[in-house]
């Protein structure tokens, strides 16, 4: 509760005024509400009970219009509910969205893609949800109950036992329910996490399921973690559903003791018919707004877990602390090192990375190759900066790349990642990822040097084709084609190919390659790659193995010192008839 407390004092600061609007508006349908019983009473007793029919029409229109103003002013509050519900939804999902752009990997992976997507739909939903019943209930049930107790008393003090002795009752019978509430609707929340899982494995790996036949065993996955889920979501129903028959259980036999206490002290001339009516009605407001506050009593322990879930990724920091923009030299050295580099995931036995050493300069090419699992992605990772080294220092144009600005990470580096992601949209707007402001003649250029121009002219609309969430109506080694001009469009200082050509035969690697050489003349060159042929030309070539490195050096000169980098050449001369 505290936590939710905490993210509803935080964000509904902006909307103070809309706060106060939905006060002021509740608090006058309320006393509108509360004054008919008063009204009506005085209409039996003094019209009705007398036969005045002049004084009934006077009290009937007065009637009419307090309720005109009841709901006009229940009109107000709905809207100005729901504006702030509707906008702390908004702010706190924008929020949430701007902590995870700033999440290294680490931290993603920490939280999962699924529970993060969860929280950031399904959670903030639980709590704008919340505000809005808040604003559009719960708010006028303390200016109803009070009002009721003090019209109530007004009229009959001798049955004020009756709610003396309802109100608690209902409190201490909510509470008990609502208590075991919180753990229920905490292990839903975690069921959605779950089912959000396997639905997302099963969406991506369809081609996988359907290859192997795996359908039935995913079905069952599937209804097992949903079962789970309905089961729990049940138990937290059965305990909702329990609190209204409560509450109306008791609103009854409430309203049973008044009408057989009132017809008593009617009979004996000390209550008119009017003053039992109104009683009546005080009492069944009284108990409603404690209806309306069991209702808030329902969501306030989802919603309450919901906010620990959001406020645990806000107050998550990112492992990468970027710096703040700065006047920076223009001057293009491209120039880069690496010194000690350690790099250990929390709660890891060992180090992915060893005390790493490496430099590149612009004109060179640092080639990366090791056995499948021996840190390569983790070095491209460490320079890209997605995550920072645990121990050691990355030097970059004189700078610790710890201090060098956002904004000069985004322009110095050209990432073309191991598996490659096109976003839905077209290939031109997949391609101004690297460079927004990009023109057609240098889109064409960036696609003619990654050997992709006469795909993409054979594509329907050319740079406007369609491109598929993912990339998904493109072939694997078009997708490498179109992340390649990606990066290459913006020319950066530093190329960071991770496996990139791995999707490409080998006439077609050659060919991207080439076209790359003039590109690199002025720019350092760090690439990673399984196949011998892509690397033997590199200025250096860095052998690893399980995070060490074994071996730094030319093709030639690895060949005759590092036994690792000659069995890897061998293995692949074995299979492929390329030597050494």
């Amino acid at each position: 509760m505290l936590m939710l407390i905490s993210l509803l004092r935080q964000r509904l600061g902006p909307f103070a005024y809309l706060l106060l609007a939905v006060v002021i508006f509740q608090a006058s349908q309320s006393i509108a509400g509360l004054y008919l019983p008063t009204i009506n009473a005085d209409m039996i007793n003094k019209g009705v009970a007398t036969g005045d029919t002049g004084y009934i029409w006077r009290l009937g229109v007065v009637m009419v219009l307090v309720t005109l103003i009841q709901v006009i002013f229940s009109v107000g509050a709905v809207w100005a509910g729901a504006r702030v519900a509707v906008g702390l939804g908004r702010d706190v999902r924008s929020a949430l969205f701007h902590q995870v752009q700033m999440f290294s990997a680490r931290e993603v992976g920490q939280f999962g893609a699924p529970s993060l997507i969860t929280r950031i739909t399904n959670d903030v939903q639980q709590v704008q949800m919340l505000v809005l019943t808040t604003c559009t209930l719960l708010l006028a049930a303390p200016f109803t109950a009070i009002g009721g107790v003090v019209l109530a008393l007004r009229q009959d003090v001798g049955l004020s036992w009756v709610i003396v002795i309802a109100v608690p009752v209902v409190g201490v019978l909510l509470s008990m329910v609502v208590s075991k509430m919180v753990p229920t609707f905490r292990a839903m929340q975690q069921h959605i996490d779950r089912i959000n899982e396997i639905l997302r494995e099963q969406l991506t790996g369809v081609r996988v399921v359907r290859a192997f036949g795996r359908e039935p065993e995913e079905r069952a996955r599937f209804h097992s973690g949903n079962d789970v889920l309905t089961a729990t979501a049940l138990r937290g129903g059965r305990l909702m559903g329990l609190m209204f028959p409560t509450v109306t259980v008791i609103v009854n036999l409430s309203s049973v003791a008044v009408v057989w206490i009132g017809a008593d002290r009617i009979a004996a001339g000390e209550m008119e018919i009017g003053t039992l009516v109104a009683f009546l009605t005080y009492l069944t407001q009284i108990l409603m707004a404690v209806m309306m506050a069991t209702f808030m009593a329902a969501l306030w322990p989802r919603a309450a877990v919901s906010a620990e879930r959001i406020v645990e990724v806000l107050e998550t920091p990112s492992s990468i602390e970027l710096s703040a923009d700065r006047l920076m030299s223009t001057e293009r050295r491209s120039h880069l090192v690496m010194s000690n580099v350690e790099f250990r995931y929390p709660g890891a036995d060992a180090p992915v990375l060893h005390n790493m050493t490496c430099s590149v300069s612009a004109g060179e090419t640092l080639a990366i190759i090791g056995s499948t699992g021996s840190g390569k992605t983790t070095v491209v990772n460490l320079i890209a900066r997605l995550i920072d080294p645990t121990q050691g220092e990355i030097v970059v144009n004189g700078l610790n790349l710890r201090d060098v600005p956002e904004s000069a990470l985004g322009s110095w580096f050209g990432l073309v990642p191991q598996r490659p992601y096109l976003f839905s949209g077209s290939v031109a707007s997949n391609l101004r990822y690297g460079k927004p402001d990009a023109t057609d003649d240098e889109m064409w250029e960036a696609l003619d040097i990654a050997h992709a121009a006469d795909f993409v002219r054979a594509m329907p609309g050319g740079l406007q084709a369609t491109i598929a969430q993912g990339g998904a109506n493109v072939s694997g080694g078009q997708r490498q084609r179109l992340s390649i001009a990606r990066a290459i469009i913006r020319r950066p200082q530093f190329y960071l190919f991770d496996d990139a050509f791995s999707a490409l035969d080998l006439s077609t690697e050659a060919a991207v390659r080439h076209n790359l050489q003039r590109l690199t003349a002025e720019a350092a060159t760090i690439l990673v790659a399984q196949r011998v042929s892509s690397i033997r030309e590199a200025t250096k070539i860095l052998v690893l193995e399980d995070g060490v490195t074994v071996g730094l050096g030319t093709h030639d000169e690895l060949l005759a010192t590092c036994a690792t980098y000659e069995e890897i050449v061998l293995s692949q001369a074995q299979v492929s008839g390329v030597g050494s």
